[in-house]
């Protein structure tokens, strides 16, 4: 079975991180493609491991926001459906002639360690979820109206639920906890 995940390592404290961010990246993803429907097989996703200063160029450059944040991505296709709260439409189907790239992400080190901390959360249970939320957007969700979080929120914690962890958004403060409120 082929990687669904390819990832670029920029921060160096990413490979010591245990368990290996290559495969909590892995299970993330294709939880998130399996949740909405979708088989892994022949899609691909580009994930870069960096630090704050990196995502803060990131973001600084593709939000115009000049601080750093937790996660970032880059959809290939556009997948966002028509009106608030719909199911967004699915990406191509591979061609067989390599897999279709749905996107990158990238991931700041600093930042995903520090939110896991101040929520008293696992850090690999944080960056999984944390690579599960990017996913989706990478396949048409979004959280800019409530009807659209609303049906984001509930893959999230359905999907992290079915793997073991806790439900992010019925832990206590969990409005303060929710990555769709978070502004960096």
């Amino acid at each position: 079975m082929p990687d669904l995940v390819e990832l670029v390592v920029e921060d160096d404290r990413w490979v010591s991180f245990t368990p290996p961010l290559a495969g909590l990246a892995e299970r993330a993803a294709r939880a998130a493609l399996e949740a909405v429907g979708l088989s892994p097989e022949g899609y691909e996703i580009s994930l870069l491991a960096c630090g704050d200063e990196r995502i803060t160029e990131l973001n600084a450059e593709f939000r115009g926001k000049e601080s750093p944040t937790n996660v970032l991505s880059w959809p290939t296709h556009e997948l966002a459906p028509d009106s608030p709260g719909a199911v967004p439409w699915l990406p191509p189907e591979p061609a067989g002639e390599g897999p279709d790239i749905l996107g990158d992400i990238a991931i700041s080190y600093e930042t995903a360690l520090r939110e896991a901390m101040e929520q008293e959360k696992r850090a690999e249970d944080h960056i999984l979820h944390l690579i599960l939320h990017a996913t989706l957007h990478l396949l048409g969700y979004d959280h800019e109206t409530d009807a659209d979080a609303a049906l984001m929120e509930g893959i999230e914690s359905e999907t992290l639920v079915s793997m073991g962890l806790p439900d992010p958004y019925t832990l206590p403060d969990a409005e303060e906890a929710s990555l769709t409120r978070q502004e960096p």
